[in-house]
């Protein structure tokens, strides 16, 4: 017995020893890549695009310089306009990352589609900063779709009695029906989202067909109404009725491109 327990513990030594692994050491090469690979936006986006590109290693004591191409079927100064010197980013001297910022047009026209901004690292200065992570190049080239979005599709500020409500959205799927994230702007005893349907009539003047208000008790839920849109500003103004309120008031609300 006492054999074979001591075989069992050298068993056990040796298959523990066995699944010891040594710890992978990062030994270079030092290189730089864009942090993310890909990013899809509606052309209704109206906030900087911040691409970010980063480098491995310690931070240097001088400006990393890097140089890249651009490419893809999307269209400068018709769907995007980058900020700054076009085909260069810099790494500020003891700084890890620096960022291309990207600015998306919305030229609406109804038709949906997308297309892509290819951007493609070249060159850095420094000798110790090679492109692209591994044997692959990972992170060499970063791809920004930008899909087209519906002529009032969007981000709006919403205005009604001196109140501005920022963060609603306008969105539809066939450029005709849409639905508003929020028409509830300083009218009800409650910050609850109201979502609203409404029609593009395609002469600039909207219907707000017959609908139920979901967050409004059932016997004053009814709501309809009109809009107009100004073509050129695409500024929104909504008139909605109450339906099912005594003399069916009626509510002017303002929407402007955020």
């Amino acid at each position: 017995m006492r054999k074979v327990f001591s075989i069992a513990i050298i068993l056990v030594m040796i298959l523990g020893g066995a699944c010891e692994t040594e710890p992978i050491i990062f030994t270079g090469p030092y290189f730089v890549r864009f942090t993310e690979t890909s990013l899809s936006l509606k052309e209704s986006f109206s906030k900087p695009v911040l691409i970010e590109v980063h480098q491995a290693g310690e931070a240097l004591e001088e400006d990393l310089i890097i140089t890249y191409k651009v490419s893809g079927n999307a269209r400068a100064g018709v769907d995007y306009v980058i900020e700054g010197e076009v085909g260069r980013v810099t790494i500020k001297k003891g700084e890890y990352a620096g960022t291309i910022s990207v600015s998306l047009i919305n030229n609406a026209n109804n038709i949906i589609r997308s297309q892509d901004l290819i951007l493609t690292l070249e060159s850095s200065s420094s000798s110790e900063r090679k492109i692209g992570q591994g044997k692959s190049n990972i992170g060499s080239s970063f791809t920004l779709t930008i899909i087209d979005d519906c002529i009032l599709g969007g981000t709006y500020i919403g205005q009604h009695s001196s109140v501005d409500q920022t963060g609603i959205t306008i969105t539809s799927s066939d450029c005709e029906t849409y639905t508003l994230s929020n028409w509830n702007i300083n009218l009800f005893n409650t910050d609850t989202p109201m979502d609203l349907l409404f029609i593009d009539n395609g002469d600039n003047t909207l219907t707000i067909p017959e609908q139920e208000e979901e967050n409004i008790v059932d016997e004053f839920a009814t709501i309809e109404g009109t809009g107009v849109v100004d073509p050129l500003t695409r500024v929104i103004i909504m008139t909605i009725t109450l339906v099912d309120f005594n003399e069916q008031p009626q509510i002017t609300i303002t929407y402007l491109p955020d």
